[in-house]
């Protein structure tokens, strides 16, 4: 198994190979992020052609650098990228990302030029990420490879989520999407053709990295099944997959994509599901798996009491519940005498219905008492914030009963732009919010997995 070397992520100094000085191109956008991004260990241009770019001393080759280099990034055409890989061992670079397509996924040509940078990197101390890939993202240290410029792609915050991808579009797009709704991310990995380095090791590598609560993966398909599964068995850290490719036709699409072995749907769903790992059936359940994961404590069981200020989501709610083998009990007396003072027209059952014209208090009493109580395991909120009575500090309550209260909490909240405002304060204080009970029900049942 190829371990993975930290200087992907946490390197001290960093070649550019394929460096230009024409912005739009790939190699420009790439320097572009170290040099002037928030990348703060050494940057060097490798360009035979130009003396200084972006105000950098440029190199003729890697080998001409007169410092140690720990990361280089390489974005040349496919026909020179060899030459240039066997530059990087004579260096004794750790890490090198191969940003470049032209391999594999075009066909036999590209295959024997694989064949020969796994040639020259055997026995070396040199590791590879790519080809055909967008590299490596880190959110802590700006290690930046993607070649799409911040004015396009928004790169996201730091956080608790890793993300890895077989596809470079993909993950490019999901990081966009989780920088937009303002969730966090550890450390993104495009990692293409897997000449060397493939997914198993980059789970092996984030399932010890202090800086990731939950993996997350784009997967078309596997290079060694078998020691996919092996390593899996044994994370620690929930592993959220979407898999790609389960139809017949999706299958053959990703074969002109990257080169993986395919398989069955259904084998796929059962081992992951044998060696604990949780399946995503789409996008949608991709992102708000990885935020319950991301913000909450997992579940201590299935024992969930919703709290509402609307009864129609209330049942949506239960039936979500039923479908997703979740309970929802009754109050017992004994918590029942603690809401003695609400109106008659609430409904104390599960889920307990405060009713169109709750207030903060009613929210804070009925909420507590759920967490303090041994009765229930989770405590499904749902706020329609646009009730009169229903102030916006309903957001500081339960952000401070989440905290004092290690239980898990979810929210529901739908609507526009005074809804959303409520539910981003909610979700950078850890409570993570879900447009519909289906979703956050969706959420609860993926953590109990």
């Amino acid at each position: 198994m190829a371990a993975v070397p930290k200087e992907f992520f946490s390197p001290e100094s960093v070649a550019v190979i394929g460096a230009s000085r024409h912005p739009g191109k790939i190699g420009h956008e790439i320097l572009w992020n170290f040099a002037r991004g928030f990348y703060e260990g050494k940057t060097f241009p490798i360009n035979p052609h130009s003396e200084r770019i972006l105000e950098l001393k440029t190199y003729k080759s890697v080998l001409d650098v007169p410092d140690k280099v720990d990361l280089a990034v390489v974005a040349v055409p496919a026909e020179g990228v060899a030459a240039v890989v066997k530059e990087c061992t004579k260096k004794k670079i750790p890490a090198v990302v191969v940003i470049s397509g032209g391999f594999a996924e075009v066909g036999e040509e590209g295959r024997v030029r694989e064949l020969e940078i796994k040639k020259i990197i055997k026995g070396t101390a040199t590791k590879v990420i790519g080809p055909n890939c967008v590299g490596v993202f880190d959110s802590k240290t700006q290690v930046d490879t993607l070649f799409l410029s911040r004015s396009r792609l928004l790169r996201p915050k730091k956080g608790n989520i890793a993300f890895v991808s077989q596809s470079g579009a993909v993950g490019t797009t999901i990081m966009d999407y989780l920088a937009a709704n303002g969730l966090g991310l550890s450390k993104f990995i495009s990692y293409g053709n897997q000449v060397d380095v493939d997914e198993t090791d980059l789970l092996e590598f984030l399932g010890k990295d202090s800086d990731t609560k939950v993996i997350a993966a784009y997967i078309e398909g596997l290079k060694d099944g078998k020691k996919f599964l092996d390593v899996v068995k044994k994370l620690e850290k929930p592993l959220i997959i979407l898999k790609a490719g389960k139809t017949a036709q999706g299958s053959q699409a990703f074969l002109s994509h990257t080169v993986a072995l395919a398989g069955s749907a259904e084998i796929y769903s059962g081992a992951f599901k044998q060696v604990g790992a949780i399946e995503a059936e789409n996008w949608e359940e991709l992102f708000d798996f990885a935020k319950a994961f991301s913000m909450q404590p997992i579940p201590r069981g299935n024992k969930i009491a919703v709290v509402t200020d609307g009864g129609g989501f209330g049942v949506l709610a239960t039936d979500a519940a039923e479908k997703n083998n979740l309970v929802l009990p009754e109050p017992s007396r004994k918590l029942l005498q603690k809401f003695k003072d609400f109106p008659a027209h609430a409904s104390l059952k599960n889920p307990i219905d405060l009713t169109g014209d709750a207030d903060v208090e009613r929210y804070k009493l009925a909420v507590e008492s759920c967490l303090a109580s041994d009765e229930f395991d989770v405590v499904l909120v749902i706020a329609l914030f646009q009730v009169p009575a229903l102030s916006a500090s309903v957001d500081d309550v339960l952000i401070e009963l989440s905290r004092k209260y290690n239980k898990t909490i979810v929210a529901c909240a739908a609507g526009s732009h005074y809804t959303q405002q409520l539910a981003r304060k909610l979700e950078e204080n850890g409570i993570p919010v879900y447009p519909t009970p289906e979703r956050a029900v969706g959420a609860l049942r993926a953590m109990l997995s």
